[in-house]
């Protein structure tokens, strides 16, 4: 009996079918609503939060009983000072650079002996001053971490790139609560610190209602682009929602001056590059400096460092240091809308900065006042540089300057070791007067005590 195969018949399915399937299933998927809650804000959290650190200080207190040490010293016998470190301030700071550089206010960490900081993660670090002044209240941290650990930076918004209004985000850890955010206003873009006479030497703060409380100081300041654009610094008790920060021109600045071989290093490169968002450009060169010798002019726009194109700064910076003094660098670099290429060698800063240079534009012979030398002389104080001779028909011998005076600034700056000294009266041209910060000691046979006042000399 002869079987019958069934006949299976496939229908090909239409055209127009197809296209009304995937045009149902992206009008399905189109129809999900979004998270509403993941707005710029949200976005721009997310983006700097890893960059944002706790930061937490302790200071070594000496507990010593006053009585116990006042009888120790009227019977001769030494005292071991009980010494005790002690938790001394809570603030924040940010990420600037991922090998561990951090950026916050120098009131959070001034006068700390250790400096611990926590990230995101939970995980926390010391860290280490980098440098920092009262004057700028910003200070520059590095993390101590081991190995090539990377961090999360943050991004640096352009000098000038505020607009007033707009929405602005604070992060940092008010009253020690850890990673905090609140969110408000550009109030004003160029607002005075409250007091005329505060030591700050910050001319235009920027000023916000967005929440800046205690612990918050040293924190970013972002725009909704998740961009720095100030360091959270003060807080206008008198009023409400009056707060203030650092804007990242000034902290540009600060960096500028900071970020350098010479504050890091301790290596002479001496010009002055600007950074920030844009090109790197040179704003300022020393006289007789490796720059100014390398052939570095002020307006020249550095290209390339060591045959590598820095995308900023920081870069720029980490590989000037890298090469150290043991060999020149070469930079590319642009002026006047053709390239270049200049060759700088640092050279360590004392061996310029030194008492032969001080002897060459003053004609004093000094060294520096140690605790040891003060006793030994009898001063009843040390620091600064005590004058052991004075060069005949000098500089120092038309001023007056005597044996023993001891010098302690020039025109009011102080000078804390010969590096200092030596950059003060460097800074000074040929025929150019400086008033030397002095103290000269009681003349033998008066009955006066040392006398503080300053000396105009003329420069050779």
């Amino acid at each position: 009996m002869k079987q019958i195969q069934p006949t299976i018949v496939r229908f090909q399915r239409p055209l127009w079918l197809t296209l009304a399937v995937v045009l149902a299933a992206s009008l399905a998927a189109w129809a999900q609503p979004a998270d509403v809650r993941r707005d710029t804000t949200v976005a721009a959290v997310e983006r700097v939060m890893p960059s944002v650190v706790n930061i937490a200080t302790t200071t070594v207190v000496d507990n010593t009983d006053p009585f116990f040490r006042w009888r120790a010293e009227f019977f001769g016998y030494r005292v071991r000072p009980q010494l005790e470190e002690i938790p001394s301030s809570v603030g924040s700071g940010v990420i600037i650079d991922e090998s561990g550089y951090v950026l916050t206010n120098e009131h959070v960490v001034k006068g700390a002996s250790r400096i611990w900081v926590k990230l995101m993660d939970g995980r926390e670090l010391e860290a280490e001053r980098v440098t920092g002044t009262a004057k700028t209240d910003v200070a520059l941290l590095r993390i101590k971490s081991p190995g090539t650990e990377k961090f999360a930076p943050v991004r640096f918004a352009a000098d000038d790139d505020l607009l007033l209004g707009e929405t602005v985000i604070t992060l940092g850890n008010p009253f020690g609560l850890g990673g905090s955010v609140s969110k408000g206003i550009l109030s004003s873009k160029s607002r005075r610190p409250a007091r005329e006479d505060s030591p700050l030497d910050v001319a235009d703060w920027l000023q916000t209602d967005a929440a800046i409380n205690p612990g918050n100081s040293g924190g970013p300041l972002i725009n909704l682009r998740g961009e720095l654009i100030g360091l959270n610094v003060a807080v206008y008790r008198e009023g409400q929602g009056i707060g203030f920060a650092i804007p990242i021109k000034r902290v540009n600045e600060a960096l500028s001056r900071y970020f350098t071989p010479e504050g890091t290093k301790a290596l002479w490169f001496g010009a002055r590059v600007r950074s920030g968002a844009s090109l790197l450009e040179v704003t300022a060169v020393e006289t007789a400096s490796p720059a100014d010798k390398g052939g570095l002019r002020v307006g020249d726009t550095i290209l390339q460092v060591a045959g590598k194109t820095p995308r900023n700064f920081i870069e720029f910076m980490r590989e000037l240091n890298a090469a150290g003094a043991e060999k020149p660098v070469s930079l590319l670099i642009r002026r006047a809308g053709a390239q270049q290429t200049v060759s700088v060698r640092l050279v360590p800063e004392r061996d310029f900065f030194n008492a032969e240079l001080v002897r060459q534009k003053l004609g004093l012979q000094v060294q520096e006042l140690t605790r040891e030398l003060a006793t030994s002389l009898g001063f009843p104080f040390y620091g600064g540089f005590v004058v052991a001779d004075v060069d005949k028909d000098s500089p120092g011998a038309e001023a007056k300057f005597e044996k023993y005076f001891v010098i302690r600034g020039v025109d009011n700056q102080p000078a804390r070791d010969l590096v200092e000294l030596g950059r003060l009266v460097h800074a000074k041209r040929a025929g150019d007067t400086a008033r030397l910060n002095v103290i000269a000691p009681p003349k033998r046979g008066s009955f006066g005590g040392f006398r503080e006042g300053s000396l105009p000399v003329k420069l050779k």
